[in-house]
């Protein structure tokens, strides 16, 4: 692997994170794809994400918001997860 990447984000060819920020798959396709200086201007717009939209960490919700918030900042794709719960049914 490489030491510098092209970042998601900016398009420049810059260093890549080590190690993964977070765990986990999302933790590794975060350090394919943005850049050290990129993840770290989301870690400032995080707080300011947190505090803006109330998010409240105990409501799955707000973790799944701010998820797309993060993916939306660094442009990283966005990925669909279905769950039978969330699946609307018809009675």
């Amino acid at each position: 692997m490489t030491s510098t990447l092209n970042c998601s984000r900016c398009g420049e060819e810059k260093p890549r994170l080590s190690p993964p920020p977070i765990p986990g798959a999302l933790g590794n396709e975060i350090v394919a794809a943005v850049c050290r200086d990129c993840w770290s201007e989301w870690e400032k717009m995080e707080v300011m994400v947190i505090n803006e939209l109330r998010l409240n960490f105990m409501d799955p919700e707000a973790q799944k918001t701010l998820l797309l918030q993060m993916r939306e900042f660094l442009a990283l794709p966005d990925v669909v997860q279905t769950s039978p719960s969330s699946h609307d049914t018809k009675d």
